[in-house]
């Protein structure tokens, strides 16, 4: 398409990206009202600690161990086609998660989710790269893109607040039936399909390797975290590795492999998948854990916790809709890099909230830092995305979603395991004196747990447990986000090395070359 006008998108393109928004929308709000039921329950269905991580983090793992098969899956049989199985499998897996009647059984569920997850989010990202061809039009598009998860995780915390200040937890499952109700009724009519004719037939083989190669990984990540290193976890990991050097092997191989990787030679793919996968494995960390903050540290009911987040996600909304205004001015690496420094000031600012100083400080920081993340994430799934050719656009989505779920799902495994290890040492070091062996178990396993256990205990022993447990978990929630606040730093290190491409002048109308980056131009920032 180089050295062409490109074709300018109708009506129907961007009535269609409202029916796009949905499933985003929806995506980002069962990660955030789940995070504000976690102390519900964990009061009803008391998990252990590594029960209770694998319920936040399953769905992510299975999402990104799947993504790629089914982001191939769409260049096939079509991504429309894709999206409204996916939003049906979504709906009922919702129904079962929201009536789960142990750890078990919702873990189960929210694996379900994950695996209905990943028919959806590359069919949404591809489908955009599909009707919006003009690059200034693209850059628009996928700012209401990344805007449309901002919005969920804004009105999630309010729906779910809500919701748990009067039902059960399982209720905030329930939110998505009618909107992936309305998708399927919506989407048959309103977006267009779009499939690789040319496609061949889905490698069976491949599809196996690439699920197995990450949750190898993943698993083995988990088990040392939790219980050091050993020989479960060891082989695991070795396991992941193996498997995953015989994937790639393989796509070398086949005349149509599940990954281009034609796309991981392009310096601005990579350059932005590398960014991109370091943004997330800090911000699904914080996302988790200060929902958790609000609520068991500062003892703030769900809907004020709820309503304490609003303005990290009017920051993340503000931030993707400026994005492309600000690459039209400055080189996108400079924009990312300033985005990232923004993130890294607001994690250390945010370790510096004490239980003293109430939920303001804590939540500036959330928002600064939800700012400056906004900015990272819609120039790199720019970028990513532009790179790649049109019938190769599931694909690519795929590979750009499989980096932000993995790099997520690795944050809150590390820096949850982190979390989980300095509050178990520094309950056990600070726990009031006398307390029944079987109540300090139990206070180990997590904070909501603690704070059960103290529920139950007679006299002075319940407060003075419930405080114990309380700083030991804000000690290690600030040890956390000083981790995420260096991460972030280097990670605005590496965007301001490797993404050195000028941004693309105002009057630019041709559609973007293969590599913007080698072409001398920035990701599509244009409005």
């Amino acid at each position: 398409m180089n050295g062409t006008v490109a074709h300018k998108a109708g009506a129907r393109e961007w009535i269609g990206l409202a029916v796009i928004a949905l499933p985003c929308m929806i995506y980002a709000m069962d990660l955030t009202v789940l995070n504000l039921a976690v102390p519900h329950l964990s009061a009803a269905l008391r998990p252990s600690s590594a029960q209770m991580l694998w319920i936040v983090d399953i769905y992510g793992f299975v999402l990104a161990a799947s993504l790629i098969t089914m982001g191939t899956l769409g260049d096939r049989i079509g991504r429309r086609k894709l999206l409204l199985i996916g939003a049906l499998c979504f709906g009922l897996a919702s129904v079962l998660a929201a009536y789960s009647t142990s750890a078990a059984m919702l873990i189960a569920t929210r694996a379900l989710l994950g695996l209905a997850g990943a028919t959806l989010a590359p069919s949404t990202l591809s489908l955009i790269r599909n009707m919006f061809l003009d690059a200034r039009e693209r850059s628009v598009a996928i700012g209401v893109w990344i805007a449309s998860f901002s919005v969920g995780g804004t009105i999630g915390p309010l729906v779910g607040g809500a919701l748990l200040e009067h039902y059960w937890w399982g209720s905030v499952f329930l939110v998505s039936v009618p909107v992936m109700v309305l998708l399927l009724a919506l989407g048959p009519w309103l977006l267009p399909e779009y499939r690789d004719e040319n496609a061949g037939r889905l490698d069976l083989v491949s599809a196996a390797q690439s699920l197995l190669a990450v949750l190898g990984l993943i698993y083995g990540i988990k088990r040392i975290a939790e219980g050091g290193m050993g020989v479960v976890a060891l082989a695991s990991m070795v396991a992941g590795v193996l498997i995953g050097i015989a994937f790639v092997r393989r796509q070398g191989r086949l005349a149509d492999p599940l990954i281009d990787l034609h796309l991981l030679r392009t310096r601005a793919f990579c350059a932005a998948l590398t960014i991109n996968t370091l943004g997330f494995f800090v911000a699904f960390a914080a996302f988790l854990f200060v929902a958790q903050y609000l609520q068991l540290v500062l003892g703030l009911g769900p809907l004020s916790a709820g309503l304490w987040t609003v303005p990290s996600g009017i920051a993340f909304v503000i931030g993707s809709t400026l994005a492309a205004r600000l690459v039209r001015m400055l080189p996108a690496g400079r924009v990312v890099a300033g985005g990232l420094l923004m993130a890294s000031a607001g994690f250390a600012v945010m370790a510096q909230a004490g239980r003293g100083d109430g939920p303001a400080l804590l939540v500036a920081a959330y928002a600064l830092l939800s700012l400056g993340l906004a900015f990272v994430f819609t120039l790199a799934v720019d970028l990513m995305v532009g790179a790649a050719p049109p019938e190769r656009a599931g694909a690519a989505a795929a590979i750009q979603e499989t980096s932000s779920e993995l790099g997520g799902a690795l944050g809150i495994a590390v820096l949850g395991s982190v979390i989980v290890a300095i509050y178990r040492r520094t309950l056990v070091e600070t726990a009031p004196g006398g307390l029944p062996a079987d109540a300090l178990a139990a206070a180990r396993e997590n904070l909501g747990a603690a704070a059960a256990t103290a529920a139950t205990l007679p006299g002075a022993q319940g407060p003075a447990l419930l405080d114990a447990s309380r700083e030991a978990f804000a000690a290690a929630f600030q040890l956390s986000a000083n981790l995420s606040a260096a991460v972030a730093l280097g990670a605005a290190l590496l965007a301001a090395l490797i993404l050195r491409g000028p941004g693309r002048p105002p009057d630019a109308r041709l559609a973007p070359p293969l590599d913007p980056l080698e072409e001398g131009s920035g990701p599509r920032g244009n409005t």
